[in-house]
């Protein structure tokens, strides 16, 4: 096997917990001192699509989708277990055991502590984030699992192209199921704003400079920020959001808390079953890592955006979709650790001819 490329993580990355908690701050005290700043933001906005978490969510996208290539989609014929493993965890068990634990805490368990309609607002948000595999941070999960990065760009590329097609019906589907009725052309134009535009911008350009410049000034000059200036816009969105439902988490902590416990379970559920049946069906520890932790993690900024779009910043879906954000990443880390405390599970050499980005 060849050396693996390493991906260094940058101050943002590395300090990432930190600073999703004091932007959640900032937010609630913007949003208390400043509610006509907020309010006046809110109102900006076409369709129904807010302009500023637009710009942010294109900030936090399209480096991400400068990152993929698509010729390495190829490859993952190579690996075609690792790859059916993903997408049979992420579209066909995922959505349903999301689905499943927001209804037995918001609707049973928490039932008698939730307004009935706002309860469905939050299960709503829930499903949204539970078919939207993560695109993007799982190349950070992965390198810090010291998985194979290879096949994690696969990945990657596989559920940017699958949840174009996806995500718009199978959230349609459940949504209904929810007896909250969503338009099908709603969530699926919201995806093809929030993925589609970046996805594309970020294929040309891409595929424009490596022509130009070549691929080693690609790599290492023109990405070399880009996963900073993702981080930031997603800190910027952040900050925005809790501006917004900063109210509502000081007036409701503990329907936070009834909304972070199934999220957190359902994380734990999913990369539970991804690394186990990693294990049952052969496959290596550089495959089993990404492949468990791209089912486990979502990909929030699109939940975010289409929460945003059909419910509105203020709404309930918006808070759990924030709130998924919240719980994510310490819990992922604390599976990062895992990965590498049972490496001697799986044989640790993966036999897949390592391919490099933009080969």
């Amino acid at each position: 096997m060849t050396e693996q490329k390493e991906y260094s993580l940058s101050f943002f990355h590395r300090f990432l917990p930190l600073w999703v908690g004091l932007c959640i701050v900032i937010g609630i005290i913007l949003g208390t001192i400043m509610p006509a700043v907020a309010n006046w933001l809110n109102a900006i906005s076409i369709a129904q699509v807010n302009i500023p978490i637009a710009i942010l969510l294109f900030g936090m996208m399209f480096p991400i989708m400068l990152q993929i290539d698509f010729s390495e989609v190829g490859n993952a014929f190579k690996a075609p277990k690792a790859v059916l493993l993903t997408l049979i965890i992420n579209w066909g068990i995922k959505p349903f055991t999301m689905y499943f634990f927001a209804w037995l805490f918001l609707r049973v368990i928490f039932a008698p502590f939730l307004d009935y309609d706002l309860a469905g607002e939050y299960i709503a948000g829930m499903i949204l984030l539970g078919i939207a595999p993560c695109t993007a941070m799982v190349l950070v999960w992965s390198y810090l699992a010291k998985g194979f990065m290879g096949l994690t760009l696969v990945l990657v590329a596989l559920n940017s192209l699958t949840m174009l097609v996806l995500y718009a019906p199978m959230g349609n589907f459940l949504l209904g199921v929810a007896d909250m009725f969503v338009p099908f052309m709603t969530i699926f134009l919201s995806v093809m704003l929030y993925v589609g535009v970046s996805l594309v911008a970020g294929y040309f350009t891409r595929t424009r400079l490596i022509k130009k410049k070549g691929i080693t000034w690609y790599e290492n000059v023109f990405l070399k920020n880009m996963g900073t200036i993702s981080i930031v816009a997603l800190l910027a969105t952040l900050i925005y959001l809790f501006m917004l439902q900063g109210g509502v988490i000081l007036r409701a902590p503990l329907v936070v808390l009834m909304i972070a416990l199934p999220l957190s379970i359902q994380t734990l559920t999913i990369f539970g079953l991804g690394y186990g049946a990693a294990r049952l069906i052969g496959l290596t520890y550089d495959e089993a890592a990404p492949a468990s932790m791209i089912g486990a993690s979502n990909h929030f900024e699109v939940a975010i955006a289409t929460a945003v779009t059909i419910f509105g910043l203020e709404s309930g879906a918006a808070l759990s979709t924030v709130v998924g954000v919240l719980i994510e990443v310490p819990i992922m880390l604390a599976l990062v650790r895992i990965c590498l405390r049972t490496q001697n599970w799986f044989p640790v050499k993966f036999k897949m001819k390592e391919s490099r980005v933009g080969k």
